[in-house]
Parts: C-alpha cells; structure tokens; sequence
C-alpha cells in the first residue's frame, strides 16, 4: 500500500475506528470494575461499624471485625479519650497509631459517607466514621468509630485490569489492522487493475498510428452490482470507444496519407511537362509579347515550387510507409559544410557561422535525406529571419549521440505555432516571412519524419530574440578492424 492511497486510508481509519471502540471499552470496564470494588469496600466498612448487618439491616453496634490488614481503627469515646490502632496479622499484631494518623482520621465527618481519603505515611484510604456502640471486656461503651481500609490492594487488582485491557486492546488494533489490509485489498483490486490499466494507457503513444489498447476489466469484477464493479464496466465501455475512435482515425489517416501519394505520384508527370514547355517558351522569350512572357515566368517559377512540394509530399509518404533507409557511414559534419555553404550562396543577407570539431562526426544515415535535413533548418532560418540576421550551424557530440544545432537572433518561433512546428502544413502568419518563396509548411515535418526514421528527434527552444533546433542522432564509432585496413 503506497502512502496516501485509499488503501492506506481505510485501514487506517479502521483501525483508529477499532482504536477508539477499544480504548472506550476498556475505560468503561475500567470504571465498573473500580465501581464494584469500592462498593465492597464500603459495604465492608458500614458492616464493621455496625451501619448495615449480614441482612442489609442496620444494626447500631460496631462489630469491628473482619477487617483487612492495614485497617485503621480509631475510637473516640464519650469522655474524650482517643485509642487507635492499625490491623495486623491478627489482633496480637496490631500497632497504635500515631497522634499524625489519629488527627487525620477524625477530621473525617461523622455522616456516614465513605471517602477517600490521604493517610500520612500510609497512602490512600477509604474512610467512614459513625457514631456507635462499642462492645469491650468493660461492657458496652457509646462514642464515635473512625475506620480506614487501605487501597493499595484493590488499586493494585485495576492496575492490573488495566494491563490486560491495554493487552486486549492493541491485539484488537492489530487483528483489525490485518482484517482490514486482507479485506481492503481484496475489495479495491478491480479499482487497483483499473488503475494499471489506466497508468498503462497513459504511457501510449496515441498520437498516431495502429494503438492496440491494453486488455479489459475482467467481467468478474466489472458487474453492476457495486460501485467499484459499475466503474470498471464503465472504463471496459470507455476503451472499447477510445479503441474505435483511434481504429476510426486510423484507417481515415491510411485513406489520406494513400491519397497524397497517388495525388503526388500522379502530379510530377504533368508538372514535369508544364515546366518543360514552360523552359521551351522562355528560350524564346524575346518573341514573345511581355504580358505573355512574363506569364510563361510566372508558370515557370510556380511549377517549381509545385514540383518542390509534390517532391516534399512524396518523401513523407515514404516515410509513413515504413520503407527502410538506406543507411551508411557518413559525416555530419561534411554534410553541415556542404549545406551551410549552399545557404551562403542562396543569401548573401544572413550572417552564416560555423561551429563543427575537427574531427569527422560519423553516423549511420541517409546522406541525402540528412542533407536535406540541414538544408531545410538552414532554409527555415533563412525564410523567417530579417536581413542581417546571424544564423550559427554547430556539431558537437554529446554521450552517444550526435548533436546537429542551428541558431539564429531572429524574432523567434510564433508562440502560437512553437508547441506544433513539426507537424505537416504548420505555418507562420505570411508577414513573418522574409522570403519571396513563401513556406508550404512541410519542411519542418520533414525534418522531424526522417530523424525519427533514423532513430534520432529534433526539437525546438526558442523565444523572443531567439530560435534554437537541434537535431539529436546516434553517432557509428569507427570499427577498430576498419581503423588498421585504412591505415594500412
């Protein structure tokens, strides 16, 4: 049972439950028990000083026998004279009191009313004083008897029936801790697998592709007899819609991503022929009127964007297919070179530094798609940045990994578009654009399609003044073998 779950709670609150019954139980016990002794010792005292017989009648004479060891006798006749004496063994044993014991005693009201009262040196006392008749060898003699029987035997009996109750009480804790823990445990495991199964479901990846959702609530435990029962049935019903959702979104997702292939496929013949004749056309431009001629430009330039993003659309449906990458052992930092290199040409208005180690930085990957890749960052900065912008290409390795970054100072990734960059058609406000050829919204999904078919990511950091992506893909350390066939 983890700390603070439900579990814990109800055992907890059981045993506290049990805890205050017990105790409760206990003091009552306690108390009637107390109750009983001090009305035999009150009983005993009336009958030792004659206010109460065998027969429960009062009988006016003080008998002054039968009275535990320890016991106080003090009588004060009617002339005055004062004669105490505390019980022995037996009568030959008993001792006089002190004139401490005897003040003590007679200060005690002569109503007939047992108290409790303190003894020096003798400790606690129940206490009664009465006038009566006492019979001695002299005859009968009137005065007041003052008698005292000592505590410490009957406190010593509660003390330990305390004990015992105490014993009794935290055996009852305990079994009602482990009745419950059994009980608790057995009545929440539906609630318990329910909870697997939903931590296992939110560790899915939902997003997209085939999800196979964990198996159900057992019918046994999913009835609609009890609460627990009717939320298990009631999650069973949620994952089978959650299940049909995703199937349903699934197969629509197949359906589209089919139909851009074969829309793409289907496109690069006919666009292939409009730029031809559009290139053929503009080899005679000089014939041609200027309204038409520019046109003929116009179709040009647009069939290569379209051809770009037929291009674009083909690649990421490759990519959705699952088709294997053709991987072998390249630099990253060549490629990083060769693209920066080929941003410097495309815009002399861009700040282009380079920060790369002297060493090759080898990795298992596609070279084409890696350039790409790179090129399509580098492109981003370039679209998206103001003139004048400096834009930073690093290569650095960290652990197993290699690190491919691209800085730059520009005004930073829209925060309305930063949590989704990577996704397909993800585009800024066109008046964030710097570029005369706009942005289809694909490079970025390429980007992050082709490093997950490598087994790498890409990720984005960026604010105000400021963007930051990096590409992370598992670096291919030289074969030592291939080391000495190289140098050799």
């Amino acid at each position: 049972m983890g700390r603070g779950t439900l579990s814990r709670q109800l055992v907890t609150r059981i045993c506290v439950l049990v805890a205050v019954i017990a105790v409760a139980l206990s003091a009552l016990g306690i108390v009637i028990v107390n109750r009983i002794l001090t009305a035999q010792i009150d009983q005993q005292l009336a009958q030792a000083i004659g206010l109460e017989n065998q027969s429960g009648r009062t009988s006016g004479t003080a008998g002054l026998g039968g009275l535990p060891v320890g016991s106080i006798i003090v009588i004060v006749a009617s002339d005055g004279a004062t004669v105490g004496t505390i019980e022995g063994v037996d009568r030959t044993q008993s001792s006089s009191t002190s004139p401490q014991i005897n003040a003590a005693m007679t200060r005690i009201p002569t109503d007939g009313t047992t108290r409790t009262v303190t003894i020096p040196d003798l400790g606690t006392y129940r206490a009664l004083a009465h006038k009566a008749l006492i019979s001695s060898r002299e005859g009968t003699i009137s005065g007041t008897v003052y008698l005292g029987m000592p505590m410490e035997r009957w406190s010593h009996v509660i003390r330990e029936f305390i004990a015992i109750e105490a014993g009794f009480t935290v055996m009852a804790i305990v079994a009602a801790a482990v009745s419950a823990m059994a009980v608790v445990r057995d009545s929440l495991r539906p609630l318990n697998q329910l909870a697997a199964t939903a931590t296992e479901v939110s560790k899915m990846d939902l997003d997209t592709g085939e999800v196979v959702l964990p198996e159900r609530i057992p019918t046994g435990e999913s009835a609609e007899d009890n609460e627990v029962g009717r939320v298990g049935l009631s999650f069973n019903r949620m994952l089978d819609n959650v299940e049909g959702a995703l199937s349903a979104r699934e197969r629509s997702e197949t359906k589209v991503k089919q139909f851009v292939a074969d829309a793409s496929h289907e496109l690069r013949n006919p666009l292939a022929a409009i730029r031809g004749y559009a290139e053929l056309s503009q080899r005679r431009g000089d014939e041609l009127p200027p309204d038409v001629a520019f046109a003929m430009n116009r179709i040009a330039s647009e069939s290569r964007r379209m051809g770009r993003l037929v291009e674009d659309m083909l690649l990421l449906a490759r990519l959705d297919a699952g088709r294997n990458v053709e991987l072998t052992r390249v630099d990253l930092v060549e490629i990083v070179l060769n693209a920066v290199s080929d941003a410097r040409v495309a815009s002399r208005d861009h700040h282009w530094l380079l920060d790369v180690p002297d060493e090759p930085a080898m990795a298992l990957a596609d070279r084409d798609q890696m350039h790409q890749v790179v090129a399509n960052l580098l492109s981003n900065a370039r679209k998206h940045t103001p003139a004048g912008t400096t834009v930073t290409t690093s290569v650095r390795i960290e652990g197993e990994d290699a690190l491919i970054s691209v800085e730059d100072d520009g005004p930073g990734v829209p925060p309305e578009i930063r949590d989704h960059v990577f996704e397909r058609f993800a585009r800024a406000d066109a008046a964030r654009t710097h570029d005369e050829e706009g942005s289809t919204g694909l490079g970025l999904a390429i980007v992050a399609a082709v490093m997950a078919a490598h087994g790498g990511s890409a990720r984005v950091d960026s604010h105000e003044g400021y963007s930051c992506f990096t590409l992370r893909i598992p670096v291919q350390k030289q074969d030592p073998a291939q080391s000495v066939d190289g140098a050799s």
